[in-house]
């Protein structure tokens, strides 16, 4: 009879229905089995799902399942990254309330998840912006502030007109915000910061620990962190300056270079810049020109290179004669080192840049291997690789290392206004966390101003510090700072009339520890401490790329900050990290060069040209690049589409075999076909087997001839399927289960013939359907029915290799006939060297080459190779 085709649609709804009714996904705290925590960078609520989502969640559920399966106790939760921008800019928009926004459009993602089958605790479920989840955020921010690890300050910015907000560096692209593409501006803002820069050498030291980490994600994490081994040198006006200043400091990491320093420079905010410019109109006028442009390291980097004479000049330290001018520049940032450098153009880029807009001398100091000093000279790029010192009077043939100690070391040494001129320093490139934001929909910092009390940190009593629900958008800013109602309060020191903080959080700060929640979520403190170290840190962590710095070190930071207060007693929140690859797709262009869909086009192939046009109009289509799927350029599928076309099993395959997961992924309609093929197939061949291979007496461990090698090729399948799937290697796995469903493909031809032999086969089914099971959870519940199977895979142990059938009893010998290889054969692996004789000889090849002459010698090296002399 034939096997029904198998109805994604209907199978996986039901099962779905039936993990829900027995909670099978529900993790206790209070199981005694070993726990394992599996999460996937938590969405924000946008309202659909892409096809990243269904990639990156179907990697950590086959995770979970797998362990689930290998006895663990499993957790595996999904929340929301809910509060930010798009929700104000969508209520603005459309003239709706942020948290109306934001909730309805969870219930749509969600609900589109759960057709995934993904094996998720839903009972832990939370959104950021729920007032019960960020109740625990400002009681840990009070936690911080009492132990010294918050601050407030007057701080340079940068600043959104359009979105008028604060937005971190990294939120400046090309000189313009991340979001609303405008320029952004520097202003001076009152801001609200975590310490997170003493932590910078804790932090540093302790990425060489986590070796489960990518390589790629340490290194950046270490350059962002930035340690810098220099020297801070202390340069001596020639005459004061107006600002009565004696001295200049700046911090180098190259003082090896100092006889080539040609000028001075000042970041635009260095105090004496700024006193300079309160007297010098042309002073004045180059700041504001500079503040124009972002506070980044990349917008500084990428403006050209300006400066002004500030008409001061200052002493060489190491040679007394030599007067050196300083300039205010607009690439010196205020917040590294002193905001104060000396320029040596010959090897540094952006001095060099600036010496040659400036007609400043560039005198080299570091000569290439085998370089003539008389002849050698710096052209439109600087000299920055290693070398020897020259030029520099005692420094002269010095290595760069050398050089740089006797600089210090001569420093030292020497007195300026009664400290020393120098003195051997470390500094970070890490900067201090500013978390004020000036919206609306934030976690409120729980602050008040009182004209009295100064700032005053709200009782805890009087948690949560709640967004008023009657806001609106009419005009641009921060609906806080306009609200009738909401800002007025009362001191809680004196009792008098004060104000609240308008500011909100970044949202960097609810993603920093919500890992950490999910340990238990109802919890009347942000943790329960005894869950969340029974829990954390996080086994496996799976995200973008795109997240490698900021969102982890932040974490990183954060759970320090969180065992200081008390809430958990570890450093590190996640033990492994993993990050995939994109999901990427063909663009494709109308002749009038707009970007079209993919469910716009029709594809054809003739003679391996493709060609495309367009299904409406019938119009001629280009097919471009392969990119990053994304909504600017249309090539994205709807992963809903497929599932309700495929099936969720079918889109978790494809994603899972079509590449290494930490590589790209190309988003292919053949390929989508070619995986519902394969769950077809299997559905077929599970079908098969459990019509003709019923269990009997007999069973696979009887096994001998065909049978025993079935079971060889299953239980060496299970081995290596548990091992990929052990170190994440998902695309590895896939490929095994498609080899072996040919050989049980292969072996239902012998079916019904040998007791023996279809116990065997059953046992390859059975096991078959045990390693999809994490893969294609639907399918496996149905299969699993088919073969008669008791209770569900879900909750089935994962079955164990037998050891002895993973060694092959037989061996392949090469053979070589007068010293040229001929062939091999293969034999008992304990043969004796007479039987490994007698099977030499009776092989075909060996027959020819004889031909029918009595062989010499035949000298046999036991397990390795046989040589025939004729």
């Amino acid at each position: 009879m034939a096997t029904e085709r198998y109805n994604a649609r209907e199978v996986e709804a039901r099962w779905q229905e039936t993990w829900n009714e027995q909670d099978v996904f529900v993790t206790n705290n209070d199981d005694p089995r070993e726990k394992y925590y599996v999460l996937e960078m938590f969405p924000y609520p946008s309202g659909r799902i892409h096809m990243g989502h269904v990639r990156n969640y179907a990697m950590g559920d086959v995770v979970a399942r797998y362990k689930r399966a290998k006895g663990y106790n499993v957790l595996h939760p999904m929340g929301w990254d809910a509060f930010g921008m798009p929700a104000e800019n969508a209520a603005m928009q459309n003239n709706f309330h942020p948290k109306d926004w934001t909730y309805e459009n969870i219930a749509s993602m969600r609900a589109q998840l759960k057709i995934m089958g993904l094996s998720l605790d839903w009972n832990r479920e939370f959104a950021t912006c729920d007032v019960a989840y960020y109740t625990q955020q400002q009681r840990l921010f009070l936690k911080f502030l009492e132990a010294g690890l918050v601050y407030r300050k007057n701080a340079k910015v940068n600043w959104d007109p359009v979105d008028m907000t604060v937005l971190a560096n990294e939120q400046v692209i090309d000189g313009r915000g991340w979001r609303s593409g405008a320029l952004v501006e520097q202003r001076e803002l009152t801001q609200w910061f975590f310490k997170i820069s003493d932590y910078s050498e804790e932090l540093l030291e302790a990425i060489d620990s986590l070796d489960r980490w990518p390589e790629k994600v340490r290194l950046m994490q270490k350059n962002w962190i930035g340690r810098s081994e220099g020297l801070r040198v202390r340069f001596a006006f020639k005459s004061p300056a107006s600002t009565g200043d004696e001295v200049l400091e700046i911090f180098t990491t190259r003082p090896d270079t100092l006889f080539g320093a040609s000028f001075m420079g000042l970041s635009p905010d260095h105090p004496i810049a700024v006193s300079l410019g309160e007297t010098n109109p042309d002073v004045k006028a180059f700041i504001e020109e500079c503040r124009r442009v972002g506070t980044s390291e990349e917008a500084i980097e990428k403006a050209d290179k300006k400066g002004i004479d500030t008409g001061l000049r200052v002493t060489h330290p190491l040679d007394p004669s030599i007067e050196l001018p300083v300039y205010i520049a607009n690439f010196i940032l205020m917040g590294y080192g002193t905001g104060a450098i000396f320029a040596c153009p010959a090897h540094d880029q952006r001095d060099l840049d600036f010496a040659r807009k400036y007609n400043l001398p560039v005198r080299p100091v570091v000569l290439p291997d085998g370089a003539d000093p008389e002849s050698f000279e710096i052209g439109t790029e600087a000299f920055t690789d290693d070398g020897k010192i020259f030029n520099s009077g005692f420094l002269n043939g010095m290595s760069i290392a050398d050089a740089k100690d006797a600089v210090a070391r001569k420093l030292e040494a020497v007195s300026l206004e009664g400290t020393p001129q120098a003195e051997r320093q470390v500094n970070y490139r890490l900067r201090d966390w500013g978390i004020s934001r000036q919206r609306y929909w934030g976690c409120p910092i729980p602050v008040i101003h009182c004209d009295d009390c100064g700032v005053v940190p709200e009782k805890d009593e009087n948690l949560p510090v709640e967004l008023p629900n009657d806001i609106n958008f009419d005009k641009p800013g921060n609906p806080l700072d306009r609200h009738p109602t909401w800002r007025n309060t009362t001191c809680p020191n004196c009792g008098k009339a004060a104000r609240r903080e308008t500011d909100t959080m970044d949202t960097f700060v609810d993603s920093s520890w919500y890992f950490a929640r999910f340990t238990a979520p109802d919890c009347d403190q942000p943790t329960d401490p005894e869950a969340a170290n029974s829990w954390l840190p996080v086994d496996q962590y799976i995200g973008g790329i795109e997240h490698a710095i900021l969102h982890l070190l932040y974490s990183r930071f954060f759970t320090r900050a969180m065992e200081k207060v008390g809430a958990v007693n570890l450093k590190e929140p996640f033990k492994g990290l993993f990050t995939q690859g994109m999901v990427t797709h063909e663009t494709y262009k109308s002749e009038s060069g707009e970007w079209l869909s993919p469910a716009d086009i029709q594809i054809t192939e003739t003679d391996g040209t493709r060609t495309a046009v367009h299904t409406q109009t019938g119009t001629p289509v280009s097919i471009g690049s392969i990119e990053k799927m994304s909504k600017s350029k249309k090539n994205t599928v709807d992963p809903t589409d497929i599932i309700e076309t495929y099936g969720a099993d079918t889109a978790r395959w494809f994603m899972l075999s079509d590449s290494p997961p930490e590589r790209d992924v190309i988003w292919t309609e053949e390929g989508v076909q070619g995986s519902w093929r394969f769950v077809q197939r299997v559905w077929r061949l599970i079908n098969d087997i459990s019509e003709t291979a019923q269990r009997s007496a007999h069973t696979a461990a009887d096994a001998e001839g065909d049978a025993l090698e079935l079971r060889r090729a299953t239980h060496k399948t299970l081995d290596a399927v548990s091992k990929d799937l052990e170190t994440l290697g998902f695309n590895r796995s896939v490929a095994r289960l498609y080899e072996f469903a040919n050989t049980i493909g292969k072996a239902t031809q012998k079916a019904g013939q040998d007791l023996a032999f279809d116990a065997a086969l059953f046992e390859a089914a059975e096991y078959l359907v045990h390693m999809f099971a994490p893969m294609m959870p639907h399918l496996a519940e149905e299969c699993w029915t088919v073969l008669g199977k008791d209770g569900l895979v879900a909750m089935s142990a994962w079955p164990a290799a037998d050891a002895s059938l993973l060694v092959d009893d037989t061996i392949t010998l090469p053979v070589q006939i007068n010293g040229k290889r001929r062939g091999e054969i293969a034999v008992p692996r304990e043969a004796s060297k007479e039987d490994i004789e007698t099977a030499t000889l009776e092989s075909d090849f060996v027959q020819r080459a004889l031909d029918g002459k009595a062989p010499r010698k035949i000298i046999v090296v036991p397990q390795r190779i046989v040589n025939v002399v004729a």
